[in-house]
């Protein structure tokens, strides 16, 4: 599944804030969390079918797990597919309980997103057991005082270096710059908060450019005209 284009998804479950951001965006998908769903105040799957809904049966979802035992996180993430379809990707914590369900679901075809990823052999591991993606926390391993970017970009090197399809999947970003480190690196994915994502183009430069642009076309044919009026 190693793609050449690092994929941009939305790590949010704001249904206002995915509609927007995926009606001018191009976004690959939606990941959640049950912090992250548990901020909406409604039903669980209530949320994660109208997100569905939004992006559509192509696009990836990606659901985590609650429990905390491998048979309990097998049987959550075979009621998350038959709930929301056979694109989403069951996020599975990258501990033992977790390895042992990541091999037994794998071996049964379900799309795997190892998480709460803070060092490369979590993630070794979790690409060992077979998972699609492995998501570490750039900022929450910044504020433990190490680089997250840098941590992503060791995990990403290795797995291109032994092999694994894996993809890195960068989670918990501050900023858009941390996002654009990832891109330039090669990263396989990034998912982001959409309030990040907004931050993306949100410019001075850019705003006065533009409205600079339309003054002096104004001043030539007239207030409010655009190029169809000519």
């Amino acid at each position: 599944m190693r793609s050449s284009i690092m994929k941009l998804i939305i790590d949010d479950a704001d249904i206002k804030k995915i509609k927007k951001i995926y009606e001018f965006y191009p976004i690959d998908g939606v990941t959640t969390n049950p912090s992250i769903l548990a901020k909406s105040g409604r039903s669980p799957f209530e949320v994660l079918k109208e997100i569905r809904e939004i992006i559509g049966e192509k696009a990836e979802l990606h659901v985590q797990v609650v429990a905390n035992t491998a048979n309990g996180m097998i049987e959550d993430a075979k009621k998350i597919t038959e709930e929301l379809g056979e694109n989403t990707y069951i996020k599975i914590p990258a501990v033992p309980e977790g390895f042992k369900a990541m091999k037994l679901l794998k071996a049964q075809g379900y799309n795997i997103t190892a998480t709460a990823i803070y060092t490369p052999m979590q993630a070794y591991l979790a690409g060992k057991c077979g998972a699609d993606y492995a998501a570490p926390y750039i900022n929450r391993i910044d504020n433990m005082g190490y680089d997250g970017v840098a941590i992503a970009k060791k995990i990403h090197t290795i797995f291109k270096n032994n092999n694994l399809p894996t993809e890195v999947l960068a989670a918990s970003f501050k900023n858009s710059q941390q996002v654009l480190d990832l891109c330039e690196y090669g990263i396989g994915s990034s998912t982001v908060a959409a309030d990040v994502i907004e931050q993306f183009v949100k410019n001075v430069a850019i705003t006065a450019a533009i409205s600079d642009f339309t003054s002096d076309f104004e001043g030539l044919v007239g207030i409010g005209k655009t190029m169809k009026d000519c």
